[in-house]
């Protein structure tokens, strides 16, 4: 059911220092949640049951649907690391819980891992969220693959570990967009600073239109400059069976 947000403990301390030598994230204001609906976080109880944030997560399509990562709930080997019924969803200062059934992962349960391309789960609240409006379906891109020097908006609702504040927003670039996959999805190479905690953050093009998930980034305690091979961040594009599901989901097309 959903209820008032209450404190929850903060994430474990981390060093505070961005990925790259140039860090433009800058703390989240109401504007940019209005520009950005659909931020939410995602908490889970821990071993002594008090609640940590997680991970970003995103209402999208419709107010009951949740879009986040895979890897808050399996690891690389697709082995259990967390249940649904431990963790909760918080947008407009309240709290919903999901309903555990209705987990959908990018990744078949006969997989023998977690990839950046299937990096995504996609789960039902137990109510409608409140007051909020959720994301609008994002838009299929359009990016043709290869090289690219695209501006894009990194919105993390839930921060960073080596953020000072509780949410940010970055303006920075994708710089490339790999070959698709199997499930017809592409990761996208950025250098959007990162840090722990950061996972689920929602990449936005100019046009404020969410056209990709952040998934991970290489290298999180070392600051140097941005390596397409060696430095570099993973978001998966919204495409391919993540937008079949997600459309199936919510009962809402794909834009264009």
């Amino acid at each position: 059911m959903a209820c008032l947000a209450v404190p929850v403990a903060p994430a474990s301390p981390a060093r505070v220092a961005a990925l790259y030598p140039v860090d433009r994230r800058r703390d989240m204001t109401g504007a940019d949640v209005d520009r950005y609906p659909g931020a939410g976080v995602l908490y889970c109880h821990g071993p002594d049951g008090i609640p940590r944030k997680a991970s970003a997560a995103w209402l999208i399509g419709d107010p009951s649907v949740v879009v986040l990562n895979a890897h808050n709930f399996r690891n690389r080997r697709m082995e259990t690391t967390r249940e649904v019924a431990d963790c909760f969803f918080q947008i407009g200062g309240r709290n919903y819980d999901f309903v555990p059934a209705s987990l959908q992962l990018g990744a078949p349960t006969n997989a023998a891992g977690l990839h950046i391309t299937d990096d995504w789960a996609i789960l039902r609240l137990t109510q409608p969220a409140e007051g909020v409006r959720p994301q609008p379906m994002p838009r299929v891109s359009g990016l043709a693959t290869g090289p690219t020097t695209m501006a894009i908006v990194m919105v993390s609702p839930g921060g960073h570990g080596n953020y000072r504040g509780p949410s940010s927003l970055e303006t920075c670039f994708i710089r490339q967009v790999d070959p698709p996959s199997e499930a017809g999805a592409r990761r996208v190479r950025h250098d959007c600073n990162d840090g722990f905690g950061g996972s689920g953050s929602g990449l936005f093009d100019e046009g404020g239109h969410l056209i990709a998930m952040q998934s991970a980034s290489l290298s999180m305690n070392s600051r140097r400059p941005f390596d397409l091979e060696f430095h570099y961040g993973s978001a998966l594009l919204f495409e391919g069976d993540l937008m079949t599901a997600l459309s199936a989901a919510t009962g809402r097309p794909e834009r264009r």
